[in-house]
């Protein structure tokens, strides 16, 4: 019975792994200033950040302030498979985590 419920519960840890890694990404633009400088770039989400632009927003801003540029907008969400094609337009800084 305990190897039973072990296994059950390493079944369910992985299963909610596997939701927790699920994830999208954002495209977005942002800037510097003095002198001014744009960016375009794109950022990986976590699933809870997935469903609007606004919680794509939330989570972003913060990252992408630590390295000293102020969001301006989020483009667009999209899924992984989309990543490709996307990040070869973002240049050098292409994905933020």
């Amino acid at each position: 019975m305990k190897h039973a419920f072990r296994l059950f519960a390493l079944l369910a840890g992985l299963a909610l792994a596997g939701q927790a890694s699920a994830q999208c990404y954002a495209d977005y633009k942002a800037k510097q200033d003095n002198p001014l400088r744009l960016q375009y770039g794109i950022i990986e989400l976590p699933q809870s950040a997935c469903a609007s632009v606004q919680a794509a927003r939330d989570y972003a801003k913060p990252v992408i302030s630590r390295s000293g540029w102020t969001l301006l907008q989020i483009e667009s969400i999209f899924e992984p498979s989309e990543f490709q094609r996307r990040s070869a337009n973002a240049g050098a800084i292409h994905l933020r985590q």
